[in-house]
């Protein structure tokens, strides 16, 4: 049983998950910012509001399967990342205490205040996630003692700005599927709208990250047995591609979701396939970078994680199900709602 393997999967698994789930949530929050009338500010934020927590989880349990299979790797990248996560903390507090502390009080500069937080939190966080994990991608200055060398700036390099973009608009374009999914009349519209401008900009992004990758990151097209896992995601990500604008057009919404949904997890399968086994890819030489292989706890580490991963993966994976089957359904504003 190859530990290792299953280990980079798990967190390849808990990662995706999350870019999927907490991937709509950001989406809505960046939509949040063009809202016309605070009917429609209180429909974005009641959409996710029984579910966005819910959804972090995902994030959290990714972040302890890296640091519990593979702490060498959790240690250099949080701290090359030390400021940009910081950031990335602040954003995500002040959208989270939007949904609280928007209601308590009935002025309308403290409402706008906290739009702007749930907003601008949630494209921060989109766009920091989206250009670190572009700067993951192309590699980063590990030397032979697997120590990262990073500054922010560093960090603001053109590759991890295009996925930054990047994945600005296929969140977008992934939140205003989910909207389009949870609302009706002139608002579901205008998310239709949203969807097929969205999917334009995600395609063009998309070649161009695809163009500019074989000069900024060589070592993602480098071939090998993952050869065949590649073209499955690549087919996928077509297939959804090619789905969401048909399901858009004949107004299935919930279709239209499932297609962008499954763009993102493929997306993202696409990218970590090409960076097996490496998890931290090096600039300097790319035989010190950091790998599944190299950097990971001891084998009864592994297997005792996975023994209590095998029982806690089913309890995300349950509540996750119940939260959505009981929260279906279009939006309903009331006394009780955000």
């Amino acid at each position: 049983m190859d530990l290792h393997l299953i280990w980079f999967l798990l967190v390849g698994v808990l990662l995706g998950g999350y870019a999927i789930l907490d991937g709509f949530d950001l989406g809505v929050g960046i939509l949040h910012l063009f809202a016309k009338s605070e009917e429609e500010r209180r429909i974005h934020m009641n959409a996710i509001g029984p579910v966005w927590d819910g959804n972090e989880v995902w994030l959290l349990t990714g972040g302890g399967a890296l640091f519990a299979a593979f702490p060498p790797v959790y240690a250099g990248v949080f701290s090359a990342l030390y400021l940009a996560l910081m950031l990335l903390l602040v954003a995500l507090i002040f959208r989270a205490t939007s949904f609280e502390f928007r209601s308590k009080v009935e002025d309308a500069r403290w409402k706008k205040f906290w739009d702007y937080a749930f907003g601008f939190g949630s494209l921060v966080s989109a766009l920091l996630l989206s250009v670190a994990f572009g700067n993951i991608l192309r590699g980063m200055a590990v030397d032979s003692n697997a120590q990262i060398h990073a500054s922010f700036l560093g960090l603001l390099n053109p590759f991890s700005l295009l996925i930054g973009l990047f994945g600005l608009a296929a969140l977008t374009m992934h939140g205003a599927a989910y909207m389009s999914w949870k609302t009706e009349g002139d608002l579901q519209i205008r998310m239709r709208r949203w969807i097929s401008k969205t999917w334009v900009v995600f395609i063009l992004l998309f070649i161009g990250v695809t163009i500019y990758g074989f000069f900024a990151a060589p070592h993602l097209y480098q071939k090998g047995p993952k050869g065949l896992v590649t073209w499955l995601f690549f087919l996928l990500l077509l297939g959804g591609l090619i789905y969401i604008p048909l399901a858009n057009h004949a107004k299935k919404a919930g279709r239209t979701f499932l297609a962008t949904s499954v763009v993102i997890g493929s997306a993202f399968g696409l990218a970590t396939a090409r960076l097996f086994p490496r998890l931290v890819p090096s600039t300097l030489n790319l035989e010190d970078s950091l790998t599944a292989y190299t950097h990971s706890s001891s084998d009864y580490t592994l297997k005792v994680m996975l023994v209590i991963a095998l029982v806690g993966m089913p309890l995300v994976i349950g509540y996750t199900v119940f939260i959505y089957r009981k929260f279906k359904g279009k939006v309903i504003i009331d006394e009780h709602s955000y």
